[in-house]
């Protein structure tokens, strides 16, 4: 498994994205697409030279960055994918200079709240677009 960058428009990073939304339609309904900034870098992980998981870091603000677009292929779950690519985005994010990562995951998502928080991020208040949707759990840590 490696982790490389690849651009929207991509045949596979852009199945990746379609699958991660519709997998979010199936667990909390048509609650919209939520924007991914111009200029986020996408990541994808590569088993066998096919792309079965993806995430996207984007700015949130000037010393700190957002995780957006978390996903794995259901077949590929279990084996520390997704740890490798919040890893790959982190430190995406110190190569930018970012002090923190911020990220948001609803309480339909067991999973990935455990890993979140596995991985050192602390549940903070809900921001932005997300004040007011309970079932939203949002999330930071600080870059060293």
């Amino acid at each position: 498994m490696y982790v490389e960058q690849r651009e929207l428009g991509d045949t596979e990073l852009d199945a990746l994205l379609g699958a991660a939304f519709a997998e979010l339609v199936t667990r909390y309904g048509a609650e919209g697409r939520s924007q991914v900034q111009p200029g986020a870098t996408y990541l994808v992980a590569v088993v066998e030279g096919q792309a079965v998981g993806c995430g996207a870091l984007q700015a949130a603000t000037e010393d700190s960055g957002e995780v957006k677009r978390m996903y794995v292929s259901p077949a590929y779950r279990g084996r520390g994918l997704a740890r490798a690519l919040l890893k790959a985005l982190e430190q995406t994010g110190r190569d930018r200079g970012y002090r923190s990562i911020r990220l948001t995951t609803g309480n339909r998502q067991p999973e990935a709240i455990a890993l979140y928080e596995s991985s050192g991020y602390a549940e903070t208040p809900r921001y932005g677009k997300y004040v007011d949707q309970l079932w939203t759990h949002c999330y930071s840590k600080t870059l060293t």
